[in-house]
């Protein structure tokens, strides 16, 4: 019974919720350049995310490859929020290096932090790369009604991140995010 309540405060009214997939790759861009699909760029850790979205019974409405590059990053991320996706997660640039402006350029858009996944994104990480954990800026915040996620480009990150973060909770993170 207990089961029962909890699944259903979590998963709200909202049974399929719609994804938008952002991939932050200069190298990549510059290779493929804009393309409708993970599979046409390549994108392994992008392909990882829609299949384990779709998997789960949700949709994949958009992806978009973009350029490390702050110009085009927010211009992805306002492509997807003006769209019907509930949850946009980006993949790149979430480093330490000079190019690594993913962070930079979705952050101050956040209206409300969401601390908690980039705290339990590094606690679950310690597993896989240890300390190295440290240079990771996965981050997470809600931007007119959208839950937006940003997370590391490696396929491992995006399939803990997705596989065990942002899909056991994505009914409940859809619920809090309209209200």
């Amino acid at each position: 019974m207990k089961d029962s309540v909890v699944k259903e405060h979590k998963m709200g009214n909202k049974k399929v919720c719609n994804f938008a997939i952002i991939t932050v790759s200069t190298s990549r861009f510059e290779m493929y350049g804009s393309v409708l699909s993970p599979i046409d760029a390549q994108d392994i850790s992008g392909e990882k995310m829609a299949e384990l979205i779709r998997a789960e019974g949700h949709n994949v409405l958009q992806y978009s490859l973009v350029s490390d590059d702050m110009g085009s990053i927010i211009g992805a991320l306002y492509e997807a929020v003006d769209s019907d996706a509930d949850i946009i997660i980006t993949t790149g640039g979430t480093g330490l290096a000079s190019t690594d402006v993913t962070i930079e350029s979705v952050t101050p858009m956040f209206e409300k932090n969401i601390p908690g996944f980039g705290e339990l994104f590094r606690y679950k990480s310690i597993e896989q790369i240890g300390t190295s954990v440290i240079l990771t800026r996965a981050d997470a915040g809600l931007f007119k009604g959208k839950a937006i996620f940003c997370l590391p480009g490696s396929p491992a990150a995006v399939e803990l991140a997705v596989g065990e973060i942002i899909l056991p909770e994505t009914g409940h993170i859809i619920k809090h995010a309209l209200q």
